[in-house]
C-alpha cells in the first residue's frame, strides 16, 4: 500500500458518512452482499464511465456491518485525465448516483504522503446508549441502544479512566492473525443528556477488531451494578478474554472523527504506522 500515487495517477481524499444499518460493513465481500466501499467503487465507476475498470478505495477504518460513519476518511488513486475530465461535477454526480444512505461530501487532491489509514494519528467514535425505561425514542432506534438496567454513568466514568494509555487490549479485541492488539487509547468518557441518551466517546491511535464494543460491554456492566469499577482494568491486565464481556450491538458506533498531522509530517507518520508495535519488554508485532 504506496504513500504515494503512481506515475500518471492521482491521489483523491474522500470526506463521507453513512448509515450502516443496510450495509454488511465497509469492505467489499464475495457474495454480493452489500457494502459501502462496493456501493462507493460502483458510483465512481459508473460516473466516470470506466465500467470496465475499478478504482479501489483505502479508508481510514473498516466499520463492520450495522455501525455508522459520520466522519469518515478515504482515498482512491484516479489517472491524471480521468480527474482532470470529471472533477469538477463528480462530487455532484455522485450524489445523484449514491443511495440515500451514503454520501460523499468532498473529493480533494490529497497532500503527497497522505494515505487514508497509514496517516491517521487518531479515530474518534461515539457509542450512543439509553437506560430510560420506556426504551429508545423511535426515531432514534438505529443509532440508539436500549439498556434494561439503570446505568451510573460516575461509576462508568471511573472505571473508564483506568484503562487510559498504551497497553495491549487483547482481551478486548477479536485477534488476528499476525495483527498487534496494542494500542493507546486517548479518551474515554460518557455524557448523558438531556434527553437521557448516554454517549460515550473513545479515541484511540488506532482500534482492533471489536474493540470499542467490548469497552462499552465491560463499562455497561459496570454502569448496571454487575461489577465494580476496577473490573475492566482487572480484566485488561490479564489480556485473555472473559465471558462476562459481551461485544454489544452494532447500531449504537458511529465513527465520528479522523485526525491527521500536519501535510509535512504525513511521511514520518506513514512509516511510524508500520512500524512493529511492542509494549516495554515485550516483543512486538506489525500494526494491523
Amino acid at each position: 500500500m504506496s504513500d504515494e500515487a503512481e506515475p500518471g495517477f492521482v491521489r483523491v481524499r474522500l470526506d463521507l458518512s453513512y448509515d450502516g444499518s443496510e450495509f454488511s460493513g465497509w469492505a467489499k465481500q464475495a457474495g454480493g452482499r452489500r457494502t459501502v466501499q462496493g456501493e462507493i467503487e460502483d458510483a465512481l465507476r459508473t460516473v466516470t464511465r470506466t465500467k470496465d475498470t475499478t478504482y479501489e478505495l483505502t479508508v481510514a477504518g473498516r466499520t463492520d456491518a450495522g455501525v455508522h460513519a459520520r466522519g469518515q476518511v478515504a482515498h482512491v488513486d484516479l489517472p491524471e485525465e480521468l480527474w482532470a475530465e470529471h472533477r469538477e461535477k463528480l462530487l455532484k454526480r455522485l450524489a445523484g448516483r449514491l443511495a440515500k444512505d451514503v454520501r460523499v461530501w468532498s473529493l480533494t487532491e490529497a497532500p503527497a504522503g497522505f494515505n487514508a489509514r497509514f496517516s491517521a494519528i487518531w479515530r474518534r467514535y461515539a457509542y450512543r446508549v439509553t437506560d430510560e425505561p420506556g426504551g429508545v425514542d423511535p426515531l432514534l432506534r438505529s443509532h440508539v441502544l436500549w439498556h434494561d438496567w439503570p446505568l451510573d454513568v460516575d461509576a462508568m466514568n471511573q472505571a473508564a479512566e483506568r484503562l487510559l494509555g498504551e497497553h495491549d487490549f487483547a482481551a478486548y479485541c477479536k485477534r488476528r492473525e499476525g495483527a498487534t492488539t496494542i494500542r493507546t487509547l486517548q479518551q474515554l468518557s460518557l455524557v448523558r443528556g438531556e434527553d437521557g441518551v448516554i454517549t460515550a466517546t473513545v479515541r484511540a491511535d488506532a482500534f482492533c477488531h471489536n474493540m470499542v464494543r467490548s469497552l462499552i460491554g465491560a463499562l455497561l456492566f459496570v454502569g448496571d451494578g454487575h461489577r465494580g469499577p476496577d473490573w475492566p482494568g482487572k480484566v485488561l491486565a490479564a489480556g485473555v478474554r472473559d465471558s462476562a464481556v459481551h461485544v454489544v450491538r452494532p447500531h449504537g458506533l458511529t465513527l465520528e472523527e479522523v485526525g491527521y498531522p500536519a501535510d509535512e509530517l504525513l511521511a514520518a507518520r506513514n512509516k511510524e504506522a508500520r512500524n512493529r508495535r511492542s509494549l516495554p519488554g515485550a516483543a512486538g508485532c506489525e500494526t494491523c
